[in-house]
């Protein structure tokens, strides 16, 4: 595969289950789909020694062109907030979810080879304490070739949306974590709005980032798709 023809798709889904099987089912050109906050709920009904009605099997959505890449939750006030999904064509690049690497569930890692290269990806989801983001810097891994790292945020910046006028100390926190990976901040080909907001009154947010390998001349840009 040559790393410059990778498609990659990241969205936030909000907990929608319609949204996310959308995409699963629409976007097949795409090679890689990273999803943030994707919902989990029950899929079935399990033996269960303990109630006679059975356990719940908790799931998300998944759909037979895609590998999913979930890291598996024994609580369920603890499901992860990231999952990635990979398109099966790539199956032989051989896809691992790398939780010896980062083990958090806001933080998706997953690797794959290539030309005898291990290349990695970093799908995040960023709350409101910035959890993931404070694991992140206390964490220390050495790694090189993350080609992608791409985060619903959560974070205000002037530094990437010129309607807000102030910037945010924990954007700090953010660019030290993606020097450390040898990743720059990607301006989008099409600068604008990430979340739109539903409350009238209330402005749009720029809040989703990608950051790509600094000096690739493959994965050097990327572009917001429209709401149609």
């Amino acid at each position: 595969m040559i790393i410059r023809n990778l498609k990659i798709f990241s969205q936030n889904v909000c907990k929608n289950s319609i949204v996310t099987n959308t995409i699963l089912e629409t976007l097949y050109n795409f090679d890689i789909i990273l999803i943030q906050e994707p919902l989990w709920s029950e899929i079935c009904k399990i033996p269960s020694t303990t109630n006679r009605d059975g356990d719940p099997l908790l799931g998300t959505c998944y759909h037979p062109n895609w590998i999913a890449f979930a890291r598996y939750s024994s609580s369920n006030n603890n499901f992860p907030r990231v999952i990635s999904y990979v398109n099966i064509r790539l199956s032989s690049l051989r896809f691992l979810l790398r939780r010896d690497l980062f083990d958090h569930h806001d933080i998706s890692i997953i690797s794959f080879i290539n030309n005898d290269t291990c290349h990695y990806i970093l799908n995040i989801y960023s709350d409101s304490s910035h959890s993931a983001l404070k694991y992140l810097k206390d964490t220390e891994v050495n790694i090189s070739n993350v080609l992608v790292m791409t985060s619903d945020f959560n974070i205000r910046d002037s530094l990437w949306d010129p309607s807000f006028p102030f910037h945010s100390s924990i954007s700090d926190n953010l660019f030290m974590i993606a020097d450390s990976f040898d990743l720059e901040l990607s301006s989008p080909t099409n600068p604008g709005p990430t979340r739109f907001s539903d409350t009238e009154g209330e402005s749009n947010l720029v809040i989703d980032l990608m950051f790509l390998q600094s000096g690739s001349r493959e994965l050097d840009n990327h572009s917001i798709l429209s709401e149609s």
